[in-house]
């Protein structure tokens, strides 16, 4: 399998490619598509999809890799 997986700006994780999706169960989940965006705010009504509800609650995230901070 091999995906790509891109976290947006105060937004969705989109996720391309082949990939899995299950339950914490180890159920599977059908995405419908190749192409999905992920819930990072916690708030969407079709977890684990996004609906858009980041821009309503106005949810912030870096987009890019977060640098640890120093030990």
């Amino acid at each position: 399998m091999s995906s790509t997986i891109v976290p947006y700006p105060d937004g969705p994780l989109i996720v391309r490619g082949d990939f899995e999706l299950q339950t914490p169960d180890g159920e599977p989940i059908d995405p419908g598509r190749g192409t999905i965006a992920l819930c990072r705010c916690g708030k969407s009504a079709t977890k684990p999809f996004c609906d858009g509800t980041h821009k309503v609650v106005r949810f912030h995230a870096e987009a890019g890799r977060e640098t640890p901070a120093p030990r």
